[in-house]
C-alpha cells in the first residue's frame, strides 16, 4: 500500500544485540542520550532497529554489568532503562572476569598497577590543592594492632584507591578500583605466603607511612620509588608475579630529572 513506511531489514540474531549497544554508544557520542536520560522502551527499540526485543534485553543485560544503565520495573520516574554512567563497576567485573579467565595474565595487571599507582602519587605530590585525608584516616585505621590478615588487606586496597581518587582523576580512579577488584583474591592469598605475617605489616605500615609523607612533602620522585618498591616487595614477598614486578624500571631510572 501506498504510503507505508518500509521496516528496516531483518538483522541476524547473531549480532542483533550488538546494534542496540552500537546505537546507543552513537546517540551518547552524538549528545542524543545523556547521564539521567532514559532509554526508548524496548518495543519502540525493537522496532527501530529492526531486532527483536529478547535482543534488545541482551544488550540492556550487557549495559546493566558495564555500568552503563540502571533497569527498574513497574511503571514509577524509576522504571525502564536509564544511563547512570558508572564505569568502575564495569570496569571491576570485565577486569575481575578477564584476569579469572586468565584472559590478562596477572604478571601485566600487577604491572600496569605499577603504572597507574606511580602516576596517583606524583599527581597528589605536585600539587597542593590535592589532600590525602582520606588515605590518612585509614592508615589510622591499619595502625590497630589487633586486625587479621584479611582486615589488614582490605583496609590497603582502600588505602591504595582513597590515594586514587585523591588524584583526581576519574579514569585512573576506576581503572585502580577494578585492577583492585581483579587481584583482591590474589593479594589475600599472597598473605598465607608469608611466613612472618605479622613483622610483614609492620613493615607494610611503615612503607604506607613513608610514602603518605613523601607525598604530603610534595617529594614525587620519593613518592613513586616508594611506591614502586613497596608494590614490588608485597608481591616478591608473597611469591607472585615476580617477573612482572622486578621487569618494570624504578622511578629513577625513567624520572628525567635524575
Amino acid at each position: 500500500m501506498a504510503g507505508t513506511p518500509t521496516p528496516p531489514p531483518a538483522i541476524a540474531p547473531a549480532r542483533a544485540w550488538r546494534v542496540v549497544l552500537e546505537k546507543i554508544e552513537t546517540d551518547l557520542l552524538d549528545g542524543t542520550l545523556r547521564p539521567g536520560d532514559r532509554l526508548a522502551p524496548e518495543r519502540e527499540l525493537a522496532a527501530t532497529l529492526g531486532v527483536g526485543r529478547s535482543s534488545v534485553r541482551e544488550a540492556l543485560r550487557v549495559l546493566e554489568v558495564m555500568g552503563l544503565i540502571r533497569t527498574g520495573t513497574g511503571s514509577g520516574p524509576t522504571s525502564g532503562a536509564i544511563i547512570i554512567a558508572t564505569p568502575e563497576g564495569g570496569m571491576s567485573a570485565l577486569l575481575r572476569l578477564q584476569v579469572a579467565a586468565q584472559g590478562f595474565p596477572f604478571d601485566d595487571v600487577v604491572a600496569t598497577r605499577l603504572v597507574l599507582e606511580s602516576a596517583v602519587v606524583d599527581a597528589v605530590a605536585t600539587d597542593p590543592a590535592l589532600t590525602t585525608t582520606r588515605a590518612r584516616d585509614i592508615l589510622d585505621a591499619m595502625d590497630a594492632a589487633d586486625l587479621t590478615a584479611p582486615e589488614f588487606l582490605a583496609l590497603d586496597a582502600q588505602l591504595h584507591l582513597a590515594l586514587a581518587e585523591a588524584s583526581g582523576n576519574v579514569v585512573i580512579a576506576a581503572m585502580m578500583a577494578g585492577l583492585r577488584t581483579a587481584i583482591e583474591s590474589y593479594v589475600q592469598a599472597g598473605a598465607a605466603g608469608i611466613a612472618e605475617w605479622d613483622a610483614a605489616a609492620d613493615r607494610l605500615r611503615r612503607e604506607h607511612h613513608a610514602i603518605l609523607d613523601a607525598v604530603d612533602a610534595g617529594d614525587a620522585l620519593r613518592a613513586r620509588t616508594l611506591v614502586h618498591d613497596h608494590i614490588v616487595g608485597y608481591y616478591a614477598s608473597a611469591g607472585l608475579a615476580r617477573a612482572a614486578a622486578d621487569s618494570v624500571p624504578g622511578p629513577a631510572a625513567t624520572d628525567p630529572t635524575s
